[in-house]
């Protein structure tokens, strides 16, 4: 476990303090607490978007006993993809695999899709509408990547079953929060939360969570597009 690796011998005192914040202070922070899937959940996830391989695999085994299934922390991997790329996620795709199969859990998984390649489209576009409002509702035809955009990243992921839209906006919010550089599209999916659900309370909570893994830069950056969101829903 990431808390328990051997730099509880070489680094006592720094590891000391960092077990009491982030597994202790953070986690029973009054108001900000999440349950255990959620909480591990938001953290592989910001962990994926910051890049932080050997943390996240160090991780697998607490999430997973933290309540995440093998599908879960598929369906997080897959859907990191549109938002990092595959280049930086594959190596993420690969930890997820080699753990699993350490764990004696037969791959692949049993197929998620609701989608055909016929319907990936327009299937894609009603998720966008779902989960953004009817303002989403022809935003495909502005052009390709647009089109990708209903067609592959909702299309292809968002419909999937193994996750619901609200812990796959949670996610796709953790993932552009934890690389940083992405506030309008941060800004964006935070209000995408809010319109389905997870509050202005529930994603700072989230946040909150994420700290110890992302640091304070980031976290207050995400802070901001919160608030920034928030006022944009109440106007």
């Amino acid at each position: 476990m990431l808390h328990e690796d051997s730099l509880k011998k070489t680094d006592p005192e720094f590891m000391e303090r960092w077990k009491a914040f982030a597994c202790d202070e953070v986690v029973n922070e009054p108001n900000q607490q999440l349950d255990d899937p959620t909480r591990y959940l938001a953290i592989m996830a910001a962990l994926t978007g910051s890049q932080s391989i050997d943390a996240f695999k160090a991780m697998l085994p607490e999430a997973m006993e933290g309540g995440l299934t093998p599908v879960m922390l598929k369906e997080m991997v897959y859907q990191a993809v549109d938002y990092l790329g595959f280049g930086r996620v594959y190596p993420f795709l690969n930890a997820v695999n080699d753990y699993l199969k350490e764990q004696g859990v037969e791959l692949p998984l049993e197929g998620q899709a609701t989608t055909t390649m016929e319907d990936r489209l327009e299937k894609g576009a009603q998720a966008q509408v779902d989960i953004f409002g009817d303002v989403m509702k022809d935003s495909w035809k502005k052009g390709h990547i647009n089109r990708w955009l209903s067609a592959n990243c909702f299309g292809d992921y968002y419909t999937r079953t193994g996750l619901d839209y609200k812990q796959r906006e949670m996610i796709t919010f953790c993932f552009l929060a934890a690389q940083g550089g992405c506030e309008p599209q941060l800004t964006s999916h935070a209000g995408g939360n809010m319109m389905i659900g997870n509050d202005k309370a529930f994603l700072i909570k989230v946040v909150s969570q994420c700290l110890p893994y992302i640091g304070y830069p980031r976290s207050l950056n995400a802070m901001n597009c919160i608030e920034n969101a928030a006022k944009a829903m109440e106007e």
